[in-house]
């Protein structure tokens, strides 16, 4: 899972798995940490019918990406679709980019900045496949890969572990080098897996900070030396009811968010 040091991992339609990282490394005010790199995901249709209403495709073209619908055009043009197969076109906007929206109008901005002062990291920098993606895969592509000559499916499935300890020291070493001075976490897993190896905390989960502290409340932690603010919040699934999501979490936060 280490940035850099990936396997080549490929999408339906033969698209290289990327790793997504922050790509301006000035000094920021804020560094934000979730789970896993999201994909572009498209809509394959065949003779005006919908084979699969949103199949990913390809690594967004960054981390946090907003879904915009004429990059996310551009990046499936480029894809190789055998033509008796039909044809891709991006998904519908709420399916490209869903987080990063809720991130910047949600999470960032109630807290005054803008995506030019935030620092942006996975835990894995990657995407992987969730089980309906990995469902539509094995019932959509997989029974046409020898007949067509596609290339198999070998992004990995969406795992239980997202941060071990090697990638742990990684994101320190990103925290440290952004100075931001306030670390926002997004739900359980950045608090389960990134900051209970980082720094000594009472809690592990989202429920049991907000227990102690209360919901959108900042403390201090101390990580490889550095005194820094923390900020958990819930994951963007939850704040933009995004799919199934806990009605929790969206109000605790829309409350916060109304001050």
């Amino acid at each position: 899972m280490t940035a850099g040091k990936i396997t080549e991992y490929y999408f339906p339609f033969g698209q290289k798995l990327q790793p997504l990282v922050q790509e301006d490394r000035t000094p920021k005010k804020v560094f934000v940490l979730g789970v896993y790199a999201s994909a572009v995901h498209a809509r394959w249709k065949k003779d005006g019918k919908i084979i699969c209403q949103a199949l990913a495709v390809a690594s967004e073209p960054r981390i946090f990406w907003d879904g915009d619908q004429a990059k996310a055009a551009a990046i499936i043009e480029k894809i190789n679709i055998p033509p008796e197969l039909g044809t891709l076109e991006p998904a519908g906007r709420q399916l490209n980019g869903p987080s990063a929206k809720v991130l910047d109008d949600h999470i960032l901005a109630p807290l005054g900045f803008r995506r030019e002062d935030a620092w942006l990291c996975d835990c894995l920098p990657e995407a992987r496949i969730n089980p309906s993606q990995a469902k539509a895969i094995r019932e959509k592509y997989a029974p046409l890969i020898a007949s067509h000559g596609l290339n198999p499916v070998t992004v990995p499935a969406r795992p239980s572990s997202f941060c071990d300890l090697n990638r742990s020291k990684e994101i320190t070493a990103e925290l440290l080098e952004s100075q931001a001075e306030l670390l926002v976490l997004l739900g359980d897993i950045p608090i389960a897996q990134y900051l209970n190896k980082a720094a000594r905390v009472p809690y592990h989960s989202l429920g049991e900070y907000v227990d102690l502290y209360g919901y959108g409340i900042r403390t201090e932690v101390t990580i490889a030396g550095k005194t820094i603010q923390v900020l958990p919040l819930a994951h963007p699934r939850q704040i933009g009811a995004l799919g199934a999501h806990s009605e929790k979490w969206f109000f605790a936060h829309k409350k916060w968010e109304e001050g």
